[in-house]
Parts: structure tokens; sequence; C-alpha cells
């Protein structure tokens, strides 16, 4: 009897990509990492094609960038499973951005031969943020997309709440799920089907990216991320941390494309005009550019959202590289 073929995942149908995963040895152990090499109309490799090092956000996987690799014929996507997440959810501590910029500098030196175009989301900025600062010979161009700049206290937290509450208080339902046991898959994409900024967004990609979320637990399936990693990682998403020390340095043109709308596809967003613009007058080298009609995750995992990143990355790729070192 022959077995069924298995339909083909939306990571692995790109138009003008090839997908593979490596892993990368990191201290700890292996990162996990999906390429999207660049092919042409005859599916051969584009040898020389510029390397984008996209890094994603505090709860996610190297599958938020399916929809953005779409938008980037021509170019090679390199994104790591961060630390404490998707098939790198088994690395040990410590956490934090300065461990987490160190791990993606070692996928750079293990994967490009010239220094990357670097693109992070949420959390993922901020980690782009202090691999500028730590490897900057790494580092040909930096992309901030809704992060990368300490975040404001959450309205209504005390400011010296438990980093659980906070962090509760920014994620919602994304810090929640962290705590369940799903029975099946469906289930899972079920909760994202409720999830406000997802109602629209439940296409193969994003489908794709939930699906990988999970991983094998008793009695069902659960979210990859590692909770305590999560939260160890939050300490350093606001006020005076390595991440406002990397800003203070930052003397690169850096633009910050925010959404305009939140974590739940609410008016309220993660990053209010004059929080941002507190932090424009500390770090010159700051351009916030508004991304028109996206929250959060659509900023990434959307069409609209993922046009206008590949637009500022592309406008990146036109700066001059050199050897890595």
């Amino acid at each position: 009897m022959t077995a069924p073929v298995r339909a083909a995942a939306a990571h692995e149908t790109v138009p003008g990509h090839r997908y593979r995963a490596l892993d990368v040895a990191v201290d700890g152990g292996p990162l996990r990492v999906g390429v999207w090499d660049a092919v042409d109309a005859a599916g051969e490799p584009v040898d020389d094609a510029p390397t984008v090092l996209a890094v994603h956000g505090i709860t996610a996987s190297h599958r938020a960038w399916t929809t953005l690799v779409g938008e980037l014929a021509g170019v090679r996507v390199v994104a790591p499973d961060l630390r404490g997440r998707g098939r790198s959810n088994t690395l040990p501590g410590p956490f934090g951005m300065v461990r987490h910029a160190d791990d993606v500098a070692a996928v750079v030196r293990a994967v490009a031969g010239a220094p990357v175009v670097v693109v992070g989301h949420s959390m993922g900025a901020f980690v782009s943020v202090v691999l500028a600062d730590r490897h900057p010979g790494l580092v040909a161009g930096l992309l901030l997309v809704d992060g990368g700049v300490p975040l404001p206290d959450p309205p209504g937290v005390d400011p010296d709440a438990p980093p659980a509450a906070r962090l509760a208080a920014v994620l919602g339902p994304a810090a929640e799920r962290l705590q369940r046991t799903f029975p099946d898959v469906g289930a899972y994409r079920e909760f994202w089907a409720q999830h406000p900024a997802f109602a629209d967004l439940l296409g193969p990609a994003v489908l794709d990216y939930v699906d990988y979320d999970l991983v094998p637990a008793p009695g069902g399936l659960r979210p990859a991320s590692d909770a305590g990693a999560v939260a160890a990682d939050s300490l350093d998403l606001h006020g005076d941390g390595p991440v406002a020390a990397a800003l203070d340095r930052l003397d690169r043109p850096t633009v910050v494309l925010r959404a305009p709308r939140g974590l739940l596809d609410d008016p309220a967003p993660l990053y209010p005009p004059e929080h941002l613009a507190t932090w424009t007058s500390r770090v010159p080298a700051l351009r916030p550019r508004d991304v028109p009609d996206v929250n959060h995750y659509t900023i990434v995992m959307g069409t609209d959202g993922s046009a206008a990143v590949a637009a500022e990355t592309r406008a990146l790729l036109g700066a001059p590289t050199k050897e890595v070192r």
C-alpha cells in the first residue's frame, strides 16, 4: 500500500525560495534555524542573493516570518528559533537580550559570509539592538518592527508589580496560553481563531506557524515556548537595562516601524507616539514610522504589514557590505 503524500506546508512553498532547517551550535546545545534560500524561476539557487536575518518575538518562532519571506524574492532569509522557543526550547538559561544577541551572532557567523541586514519584531527587535551593539561587524543594517525601544509601563499595572503580572498585562492571551495544554491541533487553532488580533489572519502561513508552535505534553499538546524563559526575558524589555544602554550608543540611522493598533487589535498600541517621541529625543538615530491599519501581529504576519517591512528591508539591502569579522 502506498503511503499518503504529505501536503507541503506554507513555509515550504514560498515562491522564489527553498526552505531548509539546520542547527547552529551555541552555548548549551543546538539552536534551530530556518533558512529560506532564494531560487530562480528554474528552481536553481541564486548564488549572490543577499541575506536577511529575521528575529522573532517573545513567544513566537521562526515560522512567524513566512509571509515576509514571500515579499522578499531574490533574498535569502535566515531566522532562528530563539533560545527557549520553537525547536530551541530545551536550551538552558540564563536568558536575556545579551544571551540571545550572542546566539544570533553565532548564527550569522555560521551561515553568512558578509554582514547581514537584521530585521527584528517585538522582542526580536530588542535582541537586534543588542546584537548591533555587541557585534557591529555582523550587522549591515538594522530594522526594528514594533519593538526594540524599552516599553512603557502597562496601563493600570503597578510599576513594582511582579514581572509575571506586567508580562500578562502586555501580552494577554499570548502569555496565558503558555500555561495551558490543548487536546489537539484543532483546539489550538480555535484558540488563535478567537484571538482578536488574529481573527482575519488565519490563512495557510499563519496556520503553519500555529501548528509548529505545539510540542507533545502529558494529556495533549502545549505551546513550545518555555514560560520561564519568557518571564526572564521580559525583565530586559523595560527601563534602563542592556537595551537602553545599547540604544544610547546607537550611531546608525535606524527605522522603527510602529503598529498603530495593539496586541489585541485594540486602539492602544504597544508604543504610544509620545513614548516613542521621548526615545527619539534621547536617541537621535531612531526614525519612527507608522504602518497604517496594522496591529502588533499583522505588521509582520499580514500581507500589508509584510509589504511595508519588506520595502524598508530592501532599502537597507542597497547598502554595500564587507567581510564578517
